[in-house]
């Protein structure tokens, strides 16, 4: 009832006509943030930045080009992760995916000055570091909606924008170039510890300023380096077993450990062109085109160690010594007789984004038009190659602590003639992702002089088109010919025992399983295959009406908007059917769905100086279903005749609705000087459902059925706290009067849980303590900023697969940067990341003892930029 009282609450508000009223000003916002690229400094850039967001009818934080660009922070994921509620999960050592309030990726809108995205992921999911910093001048992210804004992002919606050229008043040309440094590569034998990152924008205008024309490209070649421990799962119910000193009680044992090592490369290039012409005052057309491509190539090696160690049914319970058990569980132990497997592995991954478009605005008398045709695709292939062999020797191997401590005992790892032959080489994923999405959107407004508060109405159509697919192949080859040893090489690595790598994989691979080890063409996706690839066509028109309102109300000024968006999606999902491991069969469904999305904010001022604001928010908004979970494709396992046993199988789920959430967001607002704010919010959300993969109970042809899916399952609230200050303290006495801080804190409680092997634990995104701190320098072209921030431990899914769920560690970043401004054209900067070198920890959400500890190390990178 309490669900339905809200909505209704929502849906009243809208019939009341004082309430008509409220100015989203998005299109200006965009305009204001792309304009910071002139920015010269940290002190300017915060101020425009903070302008923005006293003057937008929404709740939005802003960074402008100084926070992505000028003191070099890698990609725009790193800048977002340091804003108010927002944090990131970590990819290779970098920023990534953004969480925002509360909540994970799916719940987050990115858009592309101001159009939807292809992704190279399988849902819905952009990772935001394939954004270099030098292709972007600004991001808006939208915490409140309002009805123009596309629909997608019950978190929050994350605008980038590029340059506009006709936004400068004269010719810029940059170049800047760095040298990236990996100090973690100096424990890895093999391993580059350097790598070069370039940087050039160019903007000019023509014909009395009326076409502009600008470029930017990037290109950055980033070691990719890994050190990970880990340990794997536990026996537990039947197939646990005794060991000596549990009394002959049975105890859970580990299955086995894992440590590896990643020495690879991250290349990421990127282009953006872009065209304005203003053939009039009254109008202006735009056609741009941005493409990014990043290539991952990493060789990996890594250890197994495992057969002795699990110790099924207590088979192995007398190799086991000095256990340690807490609660049931062997926590440390020296096991004798335990498998080595030394595994050379190969990872490669190359992923495109493009998009393109044309924009029209026209102004005639009190109407202003807008139309806009865009295009994006994405598309990502991986490959995961891996040969495996078997140390000819039994050692005995001791660990403590879960997996954070362990050791060898008397084995020499680092000698190729003392393992046994590789018995195959595995290719076990190539996965293809593609995406494809056209849309047009369609704008009119009309400014009103005699209605009231509204000031201008806005109406919108906006029409997309989408199709995504995923299909792999996985197989594996017998060797020809045995690989000589001299075809490997030790690896030593610090803290770990010595690995073998093969100095060529590639050759050496092809010599000994035959030329066409690696050559597709001709192989028989299997049966798994076949049911992991799926296809979504999906369709969806949307139109919105908006007021923007601007007058007197309870005494004192407001400003706002008032809107309603309607949004019709439908969709076929293809994929195939097994039964009782029979061949496939196609399969395809359709599905449909429509949402009436109410939206208001209003800004009150409280003082004549207009430096106290009161914000207010309500909307319904909504986030779709990722499209990996709407596959059609399904494996099915029916019970002999006669049996009482159900259905049993897995499957996608074509039916699934997009997630609800009504929400409200109250926050004061302080802007008591020039870039300076103090402000206060809180925000509730109340979600009508939530997605989640479960144990799912029906019936398919009569009988009964217990299905693993995603399916809309029981939703709940969101809670939150933001808490901002931030000052230039322009008032201190020359030259402290250089200082500033920026700082904000987060706290979040949700009640929405999600569940995987019988533990429930709280909703993917959910860090209750979010908070960072900078403070920052700027004097006579000097600038330097230190900035640190933490979030507390999160539930997180890192991997391609649905519902996949690990509890991401408590972080705390620390990071460095210093710049001169040598002349006026040329400047030096120095940037240092990870200073703690904080590691990454996995920790499996039903047993503390399964952790995987990933090591990325610190990072510098030290360059020039030249400006004319």
């Amino acid at each position: 009832m309490k669900q339905k009282k809200l909505s209704w609450l929502i849906g009243g508000l809208f019939t009341l006509p004082v309430l008509s009223a409220m100015a989203q000003q998005a299109p200006a916002a965009k305009e204001e943030v792309v304009q910071q690229v002139t920015m010269v400094g940290v002190r300017d850039s915060m101020n425009s930045a903070t302008a923005i967001k006293e003057a937008s009818n929404n709740i939005m934080e802003v960074v402008s080009s100084e926070d992505i660009g000028k003191l070099p922070d890698t990609t725009i994921a790193e800048s977002l992760a340091r804003l108010p509620g927002l944090q990131s999960g970590v990819d290779r050592g970098n920023a990534s995916q953004i969480v925002a309030r509360g909540l994970g990726p799916r719940f987050i809108a990115a858009t592309l000055d101001g159009r939807e995205l292809a992704s190279p992921e399988p849902n819905r999911a952009v990772r935001f570091e394939q954004f270099p910093s030098e292709s972007l001048t600004g991001a808006a992210v939208y915490k409140t909606q309002s009805a123009e804004l596309i629909e997608g992002g019950i978190a929050t919606t994350i605008d980038l924008h590029t340059v506009s050229p006709l936004n400068f008043k004269e010719r810029q040309f940059t170049l800047k170039a760095d040298g990236l440094y990996a100090p973690l590569a100096n424990g890895i034998d093999g391993a580059k510890s350097t790598g070069p990152r370039l940087g050039t924008l160019y903007v000019d205008q023509f014909n009395n300023h009326t076409l502009g024309v600008a470029f930017a490209a990037s290109y950055q070649k980033q070691p990719s380096l890994e050190v990970m421990k880990e340990s794997w799962g536990f026996n537990t119910g039947g197939s646990a077993g005794p060991v000596n000193g549990s009394n002959g009680q049975p105890v859970q044992t580990p299955w086995g450990f894992q440590d590896s090592v990643k020495r690879g490369t991250d290349t990421r290039s990127s282009a953006l062109a872009k065209v304005e012409w203003k053939p009039s005052p009254d109008a202006i057309i735009t056609a741009d085109a941005y493409y990014e491509k990043q290539a991952i190539l990493e060789p990996e090696i890594s250890h197994y160690y495992q057969g002795a160690i699990g110790n099924w049914n207590g088979g192995n319970s007398a190799n086991y010594s000095n256990p340690t058990i807490v609660n049931g569980v062997v926590t440390g132990a020296t096991v004798s007789g335990v498998t080595v497997d030394n595994n050379d592995n190969l990872w490669t991954q190359d992923s495109h984004t493009f998009a393109t478009g044309l924009n029209g605005k026209f102004k005639s008398g009190q109407w202003k038009f807008e139309g806009d045709l865009s295009t994006s695709s994405a598309s990502r292939d991986s490959s995961w190659e891996s040969l495996q062999q078997q140390l000819s020797t039994n050692p005995t191997f001791s660990w403590s602590n879960g997996v954070q401590n362990y050791s060898l005992n008397g084995a020499v790892t680092g000698n190729p003639a003392l393992y046994n032959a590789p018995w195959n080489m595995s290719i076990n994923t190539i996965g293809h992702v593609k995406d494809d999405m056209t849309s047009l959107h369609l704008n009119a407004i009309r400014s009103i002089d005699n209605l009231g508060d509204v000031k201008q109405i806005k109406f919108g159509v906006r029409a997309t088109d989408r199709e995504k697919s995923y299909n792999q192949l996985t197989y594996s080859v017998n060797p020809l010919q045995a690989i000589p040893n001299s075809a490997y090489s030790t690896v030593h690595v610090n803290g770990l025992p010595d690995f073998i790598a093969l100095n060529d994989f590639k050759g050496a691979a092809t010599a000994a399983f035959g030329s066409n080890v690696f050559n597709t063409a001709g192989r028989t996706p299997t049966l798994d295959d076949q049911e992991a690839g799926w296809n979504v066509k999906e369709r969806s028109e949307s139109f919105y009406t908006q007021a923007d309102l601007d007058g007197m109300m309870f005494g004192k000024d407001y400003r706002g908007n008032l809107g309603l968006r309607f949004v019709r999606t439908t969709h076929t999902s293809a994929g195939v059917q097994s039964i009782n491991g029979a061949p496939a069969t196609p399969v395809s469904v359709d599905g449909s769905d429509t949402e009436v999305l109410p939206s208001m904010n209003l800004i009150f001022t409280l003082d004549a100086q207009q430096e106290h604001q009161l914000r207010f928010s309500l909307a319904r908004a909504m986030s779709r279903a990722p499209l990996d979970e709407l596959r059609a494709s399904q494996a099915l396992w029916f019970p002999s005749p006669g049996s009482q046993q159900p259905v049993t199988g897995s499957a996608g789920n074509p039916g699934l609705k997009p997630m609800l959430a009504d929400q409200i967001d109250l926050a004061y607002q302080w802007y008591f000087g020039k870039g300076s704010l103090l402000s206060a919010g809180i925000f509730f959300k109340k979600m009508d459902s939530y997605i989640k993969i479960v144990e799912n109970q029906g019936t398919i042809n009569g009988q009964s059925a217990l299905i693993s899916q995603s399916v809309n399952g029981k939703g709940g609230e969101v809670r939150g706290l933001e808490l901002v200050y931030q000052q230039a303290f322009t008032s201190l006495p020359a030259p402290f009067n250089g200082l500033g801080i920026f700082s904000n804190y987060a706290y979040t409680t949700s009640n929405i849980t999600e569940s995987n092997g019988g533990a429930t634990f709280p909703v993917d995104g959910l860090m209750k303590t979010n908070a960072g701190l900078t403070l920052w320098y700027e004097h006579d072209g000097f600038e330097a900023r230190l900035g640190a921030t933490y979030h507390s431990a999160f539930t997180r899914d890192p991997s391609w697969t649905a519902g996949q769920f690990i509890i991401n560690g408590a972080e705390t970043n620390l990071s460095f940067n210093l710049s001169k401004q040598i002349s006026k054209n040329l400047q030096v900067h120095f940037g240092a990341d990870n200073l703690t070198n904080q590691k990454l920890v996995y920790t499996d959400p039903n047993n503390q003892y399964i952790q995987q500890i990933r090591e990325f190390g610190r990072r510098y990178n030290v360059g020039v930029s030249y400006r004319m």
